[in-house]
């Protein structure tokens, strides 16, 4: 084959590879939020009564859940502007990522909210407490408890699915790579490398997250 691993063209790119990875997680971490908010607006509206609120969060559920995330990505960024509404590269990208988290956190938390058992709601009511204050103080701990490992691999799929950003040119890890990789035309060495720092940021993040979960786990 006659190709020698060399890695010091890669060495000496490396602070690129970790400002790119650095804005990857903070894509990720940024989307989340957002994608919390919107998927517990779209729960409470799968679970309402009224279908003025139950059928616009169904219908924003199924088309983002059955459109490919980068197509997504790319409509955000190319076809918006058409209808007048433009956005920078990391907005754009923050936006669509949000979007699309918050579509499949909806169902994760219609699935916590419906496992709250409906006796600890009796039991707020006939203590006095109001509606919102079973809501907040019963029903949204218990929930956030029992969608917490759901939340956990949301995050660390929405780190890997940063790296669709590239296709945009947001300078996160994967354009990164390959950018050293165009420059230096060590193609094995650099996806060798980003391959790691995948791995190891995921590595990392799950086992955080393991603990989070330990730490807010109901003692049996």
């Amino acid at each position: 084959m006659g190709y020698t691993l060399n890695f010091s063209a890669v060495w000496r790119s490396f602070d690129q590879l970790l400002w790119g990875l650095a804005l990857s997680l903070g894509l990720a971490f940024v989307a989340i939020a957002i994608g919390c908010v919107l998927g517990l607006i779209t729960a409470f509206g799968l679970l309402s009564k009224q279908g003025a609120l139950r059928h616009p969060a169904r219908i924003y559920v199924t088309i983002i859940r059955n459109t490919p995330i980068l197509v997504l990505v790319l409509f955000t960024f190319f076809a918006l502007p058409q209808l007048g509404i433009r956005l920078g590269k990391i907005e754009s990208f923050v936006a669509t990522l949000a979007l699309y988290s918050g579509a499949y956190l909806a169902e994760v938390f219609r699935g916590g909210l419906l496992a709250v058992p409906n006796g600890l709601k009796e039991a707020g009511l006939a203590i006095g407490l109001t509606q919102s204050q079973i809501r907040n103080s019963i029903v949204m701990p218990l929930m956030l408890r029992n969608v917490l490992p759901s939340l956990s691999s949301t995050l660390i799929s929405l780190f890997k699915d940063t790296s669709l950003a590239a296709a945009i040119a947001v300078p996160e890890l994967t354009f990164e790579a390959r950018k050293i990789n165009v420059e230096t035309f060590r193609v094995i060495e650099t996806w060798i490398v980003a391959s790691c720092l995948y791995v190891v940021t995921c590595s990392v993040l799950a086992a955080l997250l393991r603990q989070l979960e330990r730490r807010m786990s109901i003692p049996r």
